[in-house]
């Protein structure tokens, strides 16, 4: 008689700080080695250059996944103009010369005024989205054509924050699925100078703020303390604004 899967022990929602430079799947293996076991998803991944929230699901809230599609997510992002990259970011190969260019208020928040509400965005050819079955970043590395597909995207808020020298640091919330490295990547083109997105940190996604992230080792000192429990967001605090029914336990029994 085949085995039955035992039930994962613990149910709920982690809100985790990614580090630069670890993918989301790095993040998602670490969490289930220390939870000792693998019924652990996540709502929408980062790139490796990416810090901030990551929300993973554990146990039978990963049922929920389907309510938290298409919440809006909120990002703080560097845009460094002077040149772009092939991949739209800083870890990219620079597609020409440093212009060094002077940037101006006005210039950067008309165009991001512009962009706000729905449009047809083009995702990068380094990206995950798939191309006859296969990842595009596959044939972008192999220098093969990439054909992709406009997706439509909805800027809620799109802000300039400051500039420093060939820098700039936007506020952006928007819907899923929206390409940040792309947003910098056309201002860069719309200012004939070029730009390419050199750090981002994701700050909300939904209802789960970077306030209530923790890190990995924060994580890691919790289960050494026999408090890894203590740091779930438990099954009855999730999707607050769903319709909440207290069932009595005679009838749970039933």
């Amino acid at each position: 008689m085949p085995r039955q899967p035992q039930p994962a022990p613990l149910d709920g929602a982690l809100v985790i700080n990614k580090p630069k430079g670890k993918t989301s799947h790095d993040v998602v293996d670490a969490v289930r080695h220390l939870a000792g076991f693998r019924q652990i998803g996540h709502l929408g991944t980062l790139d490796p250059l990416a810090t901030g929230v990551l929300v993973l699901l554990l146990g039978r809230a990963t049922r929920l996944v389907q309510f938290y599609a298409g919440r809006r997510k909120r990002y703080t992002a560097r845009f460094r103009f002077g040149f772009a990259t092939d991949t739209y970011d800083s870890d990219g190969e620079a597609q020409g010369p440093d212009v060094a260019p002077e940037l101006e208020a006005p210039a950067l928040e008309k165009l991001a005024a512009e962009r706000i509400g729905r449009f047809e965005q083009m995702p990068p050819s380094f990206s995950a989205k798939k191309v006859q079955g296969r990842p595009a970043y596959e044939l972008a590395r192999k220098k093969q054509p990439v054909e992709l597909k406009p997706v439509e995207v909805e800027l809620y808020e799109y802000k300039l924050i400051e500039i420093e020298g060939s820098i700039a640091r936007f506020v952006i919330e928007c819907s899923s699925g929206t390409y940040i490295r792309s947003l910098a990547h056309e201002m860069g083109q719309e200012l004939g100078c070029g730009a390419h997105l050199a750090e981002i940190t994701r700050t909300a996604v939904g209802e789960f703020s970077l306030e209530q992230a923790i890190t990995l080792e924060e994580l890691a000192d919790a289960k050494q303390e026999g408090k890894f429990a203590e740091r779930l967001i438990r099954l009855e605090y999730l999707l607050p604004n769903f319709p909440r029914v207290n069932v009595l336990p005679v009838i749970e029994k039933r």
